[in-house]
């Protein structure tokens, strides 16, 4: 193990904050400086931008115009994502600049490092609604500080190891791409309804369309007992089962309206980029859930084929557009029972199905793959800032 100096953030970066111009001045937005918030920390990089603003936006809020090439970490909304802009950006009152004091520290290592503390930070951030880290949490935080040349060693060994990770997220793409492909080749476009196929509102081809348990959660937990499910677990057509709740059977009994069947389709009903759903499988059956929209396809409708559907970015627009809610917005039930769709043959919705599933067998062993080279890349960070590498 090499022993390395050990120094605090905050004598080694200064912090930049950021702010908002004010949304109801048209002169503040729409202008030529990328603005950054947490939706745009997608990755590493921060290449680009939903929103920007003027020069006016700019001077009259407490944004700040950041250097391209600075580590900029969420510290509010979205704890622990992390990334470097590729040019000069505003940010958001959610997001903060680290700018280096000294050539001693090289960005990317920061950045590694503070990937490093991810899990760290979330567990960390404190607050009644919205957890949040403040600019002096992160200045006590205690940092190895090799030779800049040992740190350009140690991040090109974890830039290795997550070329490795992308490379494979890339293939994982492309084979997520296929079902939407498929679903082209053996339906045509639906929009248009070349076919004729009859056309009925959800709410008469589905048996149920509702939403599960709305409240409070958290004092029904138990370390066994019944799963439950909440929107962070509704997948890509598949239940995420990490932090996969349970709750006893008499609080199950009494939400009977959440309980969930094999084939339900349960939709994420808190929308941020687009809706997400995914297909109870049969280990779930009778399974409960809270803040998810719940559909039983009826005898016309196969769940792959409508889970498909709902995902198709047509569909998403016309969903997503009357979706309400003011802070957030949320799926309506009542637009879900009058969207009009296509009922195509059932045997054709069948063959679609069989061919998703040989997809999807596909898609699990590439995600024991995925989840192989996370473990990997986690390891080589705990390691690397021990001096273990």
């Amino acid at each position: 193990m090499r022993r390395w100096p050990i120094k605090s953030l905050g004598d080694l970066v200064d912090f930049r904050g950021g702010g908002t111009p004010r949304r109801d001045n048209a002169d503040y937005w729409n202008g030529n400086i990328p603005w950054a918030s947490v939706k745009d920390m997608k990755n590493q990089t921060l290449e680009a931008t939903l929103e920007t603003i003027t020069t006016k936006g700019l001077e009259s809020s407490a944004s700040n115009l950041i250097p391209k090439g600075t580590v900029i970490i969420a510290s509010r909304v979205g704890l622990g994502k992390v990334a470097i802009n590729r040019m000069p950006v505003a940010i958001n009152q959610d997001l903060k600049a680290l700018i280096p004091k000294t050539d001693e520290l090289i960005p990317r290592y920061l950045l590694f490092f503070l990937l490093s503390k991810s899990e760290y930070f979330e567990r960390a951030g404190v607050g009644a609604t919205v957890k949040g880290l403040t600019i002096g949490d992160y200045q006590k935080l205690n940092i190895s500080l090799p030779s800049p040349q040992e740190q350009q060693r140690i991040v090109k060994l974890l830039d290795e190891a997550d070329e490795l990770r992308k490379l494979r997220a890339q293939a994982d793409q492309r084979t997520d791409d296929l079902i939407p492909s498929l679903f082209h080749e053996i339906f045509g476009d639906l929009e248009t309804n070349v076919n004729n196929w009859t056309r009925s509102p959800l709410g008469k081809l589905a048996t149920r369309v509702n939403v599960g348990y709305v409240g409070p959660t958290s004092k029904w937990y138990r370390n066994e007992g019944v799963p439950f499910l909440r929107t962070q677990n509704v997948g890509n057509l598949a239940i995420r089962r990490d932090e996969i709740k349970h709750i006893a059977p008499e609080f199950h009994n009494q939400i009977r309206k959440s309980q969930l069947k094999t084939g339900d389709i349960i939709i994420s009903r808190v929308i941020s980029d687009e809706i997400n759903c995914a297909i109870v499988p049969p280990e779930f059956e009778g399974a409960n859930c809270a803040n998810i929209v719940i559909v039983t396809p009826g005898p016309q409708l196969d769940s792959y084929f409508l889970a498909i559907l709902i995902l198709a970015a047509g569909s998403q627009n016309k969903l997503v557009g009357v979706s309400v809610g003011s802070a957030q917005s949320v799926v309506n039930t009542g637009s879900f029972k009058k969207w009009v769709i296509p009922v195509p043959p059932l045997a054709l919705q069948k063959e679609f199905a069989s061919r998703v599933a040989e997809i999807r067998a596909i898609q699990s062993e590439q995600a024991a793959s995925r989840r192989s080279l996370n473990k990997l890349f986690s390891s080589l960070l705990d390691r690397a800032f021990k001096g273990e590498i």
